[in-house]
């Protein structure tokens, strides 16, 4: 894969930022935060910070989720500069072969705009309900649900929202939303190995699905602090940026503090501070700080999104000065140094167990289970251990380390997918299997109790849109 040109790097300091407040909004990260994976700190166009908790790189994309969103309504935005539709537009005009016979009149009403500000006047998110109805014509299933509000009164985020204006782009355009961007977006950023997920009818999802690396993200956000220049050349409209991330409709009261009632624009948040963000689930985050001319990006697997957008607010944004700071090079090297050295906190047990001559080579059966896993069995006889699963017919595997991080290549739902592995013995009967998804926000954790002929699997996973914690499942040796 092609590397990008470097990005500019210089000390904080020479960007009016002291070393040691990246250092105390680091160590905050570790100590409150416990699944940061990676950031990139741009200020006046210069990296000032970066860093990867291992075994979390630089070098791998990451899952944006909603973060994806905000590149989405780039491309709204390109094609509006393109006369290819305006933001006025009605979505019905774009599919009259899917619309419904005799079209409700709130639908008939609503208009790009509408998608892009979350304001459709559906009562809910409609993204299940279309997806449900659709099955895998997901175009149609959203034009047939009820829209029991005026277009433009009501925020309701909306992910549906986000797939019809990717299926509206595609439409006027001819081409994937991702195909859309490369040589308009992508390829003058320098970004490259993006992939985004479809739908059964070959659609980018739009609300989610892109993958594209850290430093991706911060060059995406600092494109639209630069009023969509980049490198001299006008990549996006500057009255698009504008309107992108100004408020274009209220969604609660921005009194309160939080990042999440300060107003939405197209597909961008408002933020405290002045500033704005694109966001995605479980802490992927574009956050760009006009006022401070200032851009960070992070990946994560957290579930409270708004505590590491607090750790910004308390120790990255006030730090910022108008001017550079003198030369600071014994804390800018222990930042540097710090940084280097990121790690999440490996689990702690034995590297072995009286028990291993016992289960070792074994093979686990268990009987019809929602999680889909046939047999389990371990093998201890090289130096890392290797746990086999058979899940849906797929054999599949894995790697583990007792100290370190073991890297594997596996295939999840047809496609290769980065998995760190690590187990150790919590006691002589229980075996902990780590199994981080290193490109996604997940882990999983599973808890392998032996007794007697029986396997016990109990397993949690870090963050989900659903239950932690799936039914145990009990195995039988055979």
């Amino acid at each position: 894969m092609k590397k990008p040109t470097p990005l500019h790097h210089t000390p904080p300091e020479a960007q009016g930022i002291a070393s040691q407040a990246v250092i105390d909004f680091v160590n905050a990260v570790d100590q409150t935060i416990d699944e940061l994976h990676g950031f990139v700190l741009m200020r006046h166009g210069a990296v000032i910070a970066q860093g990867w908790w291992a075994p979390y790189t630089a070098d791998r994309g990451h899952m944006l989720f909603s973060l994806s969103k905000s590149f989405t309504s780039t491309a709204v935005g390109l094609a509006q500069a393109e006369g290819l539709l305006s933001v006025d537009d009605l979505v019905l005009s774009f599919f009259p072969e899917e619309a419904p016979a005799n079209p409700d009149p709130n639908l008939a009403q609503m208009r790009i705009r509408h998608l892009l500000s979350m304001a459709t006047g559906h009562d809910q998110d409609a993204t299940g309900p279309m997806i449900e109805t659709g099955k895998d014509h997901f175009v149609k299933g959203f034009l047939s649900l009820p829209v029991e509000h005026e277009p433009g009164s009501k925020f309701v985020y909306n992910s549906a929202a986000t797939y019809m204006c990717s299926a509206i782009v595609q439409k006027v355009t001819g081409q994937m939303l991702l195909d859309y961007l490369g040589p308009r977006l992508f390829e003058p950023l320098e970004i490259h190995g993006a992939t985004w997920e479809s739908c059964p009818r070959g659609i980018n999802m739009g609300g989610w699905g892109l993958m594209i690396k850290t430093e991706d993200i911060a060059r995406f956000g600092q494109l639209y602090l630069q009023k969509g220049c980049w490198a001299g050349q006008q990549i996006i409209p500057e009255a698009w940026v504008e309107a992108a991330t100004r408020m274009q409709i209220s969604n609660g009261d921005p009194a309160q503090p939080s990042d999440w009632q300060q107003g939405y624009g197209y597909q961008f948040w408002r933020c405290q501070h002045g500033a704005y963000r694109g966001d995605g689930a479980f802490g992927q985050y574009c956050i760009v700080m006009p006022d401070q001319d200032a851009v960070l990006a992070i990946n994560a697997g957290v579930s409270d999104m708004q505590a590491v957008l607090n750790l910004v607010w308390k120790h990255l944004l006030p730090a910022m000065q108008p001017a550079p700071l003198p030369e600071n090079p014994a804390r800018a090297r222990a930042l540097k140094q710090k940084l280097k050295k990121l790690s999440l906190p490996l689990p702690q047990g034995q590297p072995s167990s009286p028990i291993v001559a016992r289960v070792d080579g074994e093979m686990y059966q268990f009987q019809a289970n929602e999680a889909g896993v046939e047999s389990v069995s371990l093998d201890f006889s090289e130096p890392l251990a290797q746990i086999i699963y058979v899940e849906r017919g797929h054999m599949e595997q894995v790697t583990l380390g007792t100290h370190e991080w073991a890297m594997n290549t596996v295939m999840v739902e047809g496609h290769a997918a980065e998995l760190a592995g690590i187990g150790v013995w919590k006691a002589d009967d229980i075996y902990e299997v780590t199994t981080r998804f290193i490109e996604t926000p997940f882990y999983l954790t599973r808890k392998l109790t032996f007794k007697d002929d029986e396997l016990i699997i109990e397993t949690r996973q870090n963050v989900s849109f659903g239950p932690l914690e799936t039914k145990a499942l009990h195995g039988k040796r055979i």
